[in-house]
């Protein structure tokens, strides 16, 4: 099963919209966006993603990605 990475359309800044776009092209994962993820808080704070429906987040859209892709490698680990 293919990782899945969620995005809330309200966290879409430019610099998120980049990162997004970068997982897209990644053929190895499913990327959704979504109107609201409800979690409001942090979205109005920083980056944000739910990968597989864990929360990770990142204080610039750089950083969220290295997130994502530590967190993929960690669930790819467990398995």
């Amino acid at each position: 099963m293919r990782p899945l990475i969620e995005f809330c359309i309200n966290n879409l800044t430019d610099d998120v919209l980049e990162i997004k776009k970068k997982l897209e092209s990644d053929p190895s994962l499913d990327v959704i966006e979504y109107g609201c993820l409800g979690n409001c808080g942090i979205c109005a704070q920083q980056p944000y993603a739910l990968v597989n429906g864990e929360l990770v987040t990142g204080d610039t859209a750089e950083e969220l990605l290295e997130n994502i892709y530590k967190a993929i490698e960690e669930m790819e680990i467990q398995f």
